[in-house]
This record gives C-alpha cells, sequence and structure tokens, in this order.
C-alpha cells in the first residue's frame, strides 16, 4: 500500500465478484488492491472519485481492421486508436487483411509493427492469416507472438487475402493445433453464395437474400468437422445466423473446442430498418431480419456465443455506393458499440455486468489476456472505463474520431455515455481530449 500512487473511487465498480462500491488502488500501472468504499486513500496516492458513475473494465475487442499500413486512407492506427478510446477500449487485436501486405509473414508482421509505433492511443496486439499457401509461415508467425490467425471459407473482397478450401482449411488446421494455436474464421460457404441470387442495385432485401444463412450454417458445420478431426481450437468470426446456433452447441456439448462471437450491429440493427440504398449497413455475413435478434441475445446469455467485439471495417466514403453488390461491407463502430450494446441489453433485461463479460473478461481470455486484461482485479492492469449508464445521446457523426466518419447509427438515440478512459492508470482521454499515444503493442504470452 505504501508504493499506491491512484484510488479510483466508486459507488458501482464492476468486479469479477460483483458490483459494489469500492475503491480500487493503482501503482505502477497495476491494479494492487479492490478495497471497501470509504478505505483510507493510502498517504502519497491521488483520489478520482466518480461518484455514481460505473468504474468499468477498459473493453477488449479482438476483431478490428485497422487498415494500416496500405489503405490509410482507409482508417489507420492513429484514428482507430483514438475512436476505440473514445468507446471506452483499451485493448484491440488488428485484422491481418484489409492492410497491405497482409499480416501473413513475420517480415509482414514486423511492417505492421513499424506502422503501428507510436501510433497508438491504446494496446494493440495482432492476428495473423492463413491463406493458401502459407502454412510454412504459420508457426513463425506464431513464436513471433500473433494470437492467432484469421482464414476466410469464401472471397475476402480482398485479392491479396484468397479464401480457404477444406482442403487447404485441413492442412492450416492441422498446422496450427500442432502448435496450440487459434483459429479464427469468417464462415460462409461458398458454393451457397455463388448459388445465391445476385441482383445488386440499391434494395437491402436483394442484397440480404446474397447471403443467406444457410451459407453460415454449412461453413460452421464443415469446421466444426475440421475442428474434430484435428482437435484443433477454432473460433467463428462475427455470427449473424441464429440458425447455426445448435450446431454449436451440440459440438461444444461433445468436446469440440469452438468459440464464438457476434457483433453490435447484429444485436441491435435490423434487415427491416435498412433503407434502400444505405450501404453504411452493408456487410458481410449481413444484418438480419428482426427475428433472428432473439436468439443470439438467449445464445449470450446462455453462453453459447461467448463475446462481443466490432468488426470495426470502416472504408472511405466514396466506397459506400448506393448499389449493394459494390459496395464496401464493413461496419464502422469502434467509438459507439459499448453504448449500443448497452442500450439493448439493459432494454433485455440484462446487467452492466453482463455487458463487461461478453466485450471484456470473454475477448481477453479469447486471446490469452485474461491474467492481465478484462478484470477490475489486483495484478490487472489498470486500465478503466468510466461510464454515466443512464445518460443518453444522439449520434453525431461528426463526433466520431475514426478516419471517415460513416456510421450506420448515424441519428440514433443510445443510452451510455463513456466520460472517461484510463490506460495503465492514467486517463487517455476525457470529455473529448486525448493525450498523446501510450499504447503498448502486444504480443501473445508463451
Amino acid at each position: 500500500m505504501s508504493d499506491a500512487e491512484l484510488v479510483l473511487r466508486s459507488r458501482r465498480v464492476i468486479t469479477p465478484d460483483g458490483t459494489r462500491a469500492a475503491s480500487v488502488v493503482v501503482a505502477g500501472g497495476t491494479i494492487t488492491d479492490v478495497l471497501p468504499h470509504d478505505a483510507d486513500v493510502p498517504a502519497g496516492a491521488r483520489l478520482e472519485d466518480f461518484g455514481d458513475d460505473v468504474l468499468l473494465p477498459g473493453l477488449v475487442d479482438t476483431h478490428v481492421h485497422v487498415n494500416d499500413p496500405g489503405r490509410t486512407e482507409w482508417e489507420g492506427f492513429w484514428t482507430a486508436t483514438r475512436a476505440a478510446a473514445a468507446g471506452g477500449i483499451t485493448t484491440l487485436v488488428d485484422m491481418p487483411l484489409n492492410s497491405l501486405p497482409p499480416t501473413t509473414t513475420v517480415e509482414h508482421l514486423r511492417t505492421k509493427k513499424e506502422a503501428a509505433a507510436g501510433k497508438t492511443h491504446i494496446d494493440v496486439g495482432f492476428w495473423g492469416g492463413a491463406l493458401p499457401g502459407n502454412v510454412e509461415d504459420l508457426r513463425p508467425l506464431h513464436d513471433a507472438g500473433v494470437f492467432g490467425f484469421k482464414a476466410f471459407l469464401s472471397p475476402s473482397g480482398v485479392d491479396e487475402f484468397p479464401h480457404l478450401d477444406q482442403e487447404q482449411l485441413a492442412r492450416s488446421l492441422a498446422e496450427i493445433a500442432g502448435f496450440g494455436g487459434l483459429l479464427v474464421v469468417h464462415a460462409e460457404d461458398p458454393h451457397h453464395l455463388a448459388a445465391a441470387p445476385q441482383q445488386g442495385g440499391p434494395k437491402y432485401a436483394d442484397f440480404l437474400a446474397s447471403r443467406p444463412r444457410e451459407a453460415e450454417d454449412t461453413a460452421i458445420s464443415r469446421l466444426i468437422a475440421q475442428a474434430r478431426r484435428f482437435d484443433a481450437r477454432v473460433h467463428v468470426l462475427h455470427l449473424s445466423s441464429g440458425d447455426a446456433l445448435p450446431l454449436i452447441a451440440a459440438a461444444r456439448a461433445d468436446g469440440v473446442r469452438i468459440t464464438v462471437e457476434t457483433c453490435p450491429h447484429y444485436l441491435t440493427l435490423t434487415a427491416e430498418e435498412v433503407p434502400d440504398g444505405a450501404s453504411e449497413f452493408k456487410c458481410c455475413p449481413p444484418i438480419r431480419e428482426a427475428a433472428n435478434q432473439d436468439p443470439l441475445w438467449h445464445a449470450l446469455a446462455d453462453g453459447t456465443i461467448d463475446c462481443v467485439v466490432t468488426d470495426h471495417s470502416p472504408s472511405t466514403a466514396d466506397l459506400k455506393t448506393g448499389d449493394f453488390a459494390t459496395a464496401w461491407g464493413g461496419i464502422a463502430g469502434l467509438q459507439l458499440s459499448l453504448p449500443a450494446v448497452w442500450t439493448e441489453a439493459r432494454r433485455r433485461g440484462h446487467g452492466l455486468q453482463d455487458v463487461v463479460r461478453w466485450m471484456s473478461a470473454r475477448t481477453a481470455r479469447l486471446v490469452g489476456l485474461d491474467s492481465r486484461k478484462g478484470a477490475i482485479a489486483p495484478g490487472h492492469d489498470a486500465d478503466f472505463a468510466v461510464f454515466a449508464p443512464d445518460e443518453t445521446f444522439t449520434v453525431d457523426p461528426d463526433a466520431l474520431q475514426h478516419r471517415n466518419r460513416v456510421t450506420a447509427y448515424a441519428g440514433r438515440t443510445l443510452s451510455g455515455v463513456v466520460r472517461s478512459t484510463w490506460l495503465r492508470g492514467e486517463r487517455i482521454v476525457a470529455d473529448g481530449e486525448f493525450t498523446e499515444p501510450k499504447g503498448r503493442l502486444l504480443t501473445r504470452a508463451h
């Protein structure tokens, strides 16, 4: 206690043991104790009292496309991590594609880190990529500290990151299982996509028909079979189809090592509300009908879906054309993910403890950072968000920090305002004012 530098106090602190009034003691960027609310402040420590505002562990977003280097006009480390910090996110893991080069070799990982150095407002880690023909690069990338490997089972949308067929998937999965790695998968079946009607144009209903639920369901079924074959650890990215949930639950009960994420846009937006030509709502898999949301929420509640991540995938505004067939597919949501999820979670009877579990604790566990991130507990990094859950705001694109201020949430009224964000005991953003970048580049623990 004599080394304490900072005490953060709130009548609502979310800890692994529940929400309670507490004083959180910080020394050297680490939480050293969680004391009763009225505990004496150690000599020499500074007190920050947040009153009724909630003290959350900083969120951990394991699915972000920063696009840097190579497509920095779409996004970049400086802007993406500012948006994340403004939204209460203190750690993100960057996807290997949409940057040039993609993170598919150790040399490309080095290039990525050089692009990120000195520009990250929060902590950043990296996924590697599994492509046809790069099996020999997987173990070196693993040894270099990537958190796992991203693969597509259908075309990715960028030529430099081709998808794996089933034979290539088996080769990559066998290699990754051999060194105890993790494969994270965009699961849509290319044959179902090719067979679906491809009309193009401005009608969202036509786009939705071009990405049927069966494409997800079939791809997930085949992924489960391959994971069982190799006793491999796999993770389903951005699940949108509620129909796949029984397959996943049955596989897990049978011992298959599979985890699953979904995204704020699948939980809060619906196909019925997407205006024709509004390609800011386009993503793959697509935002589906309102009736599809209830199964996703039930699966979060019962643990079939493990976590919620943004899949932040922005582009320049000109690529969001009025034709859903040609528009870039991606939702930009880093800054708004916490209030978007909280708004709907509260309406459905969930508490902030649930949101923290889905967006911080379980995402940290997914990538093996749970000994340092994702909880307000002694020994963890002093990463926090101070959150006013009852305050509302209307989304103004001009107030967003990501580079291209296109958002599917424009004009929506959301509950929950992030008052400030803290990284290792330092306030990095408060009331829209940012410090210089203080983030670190993270590697997987060996």
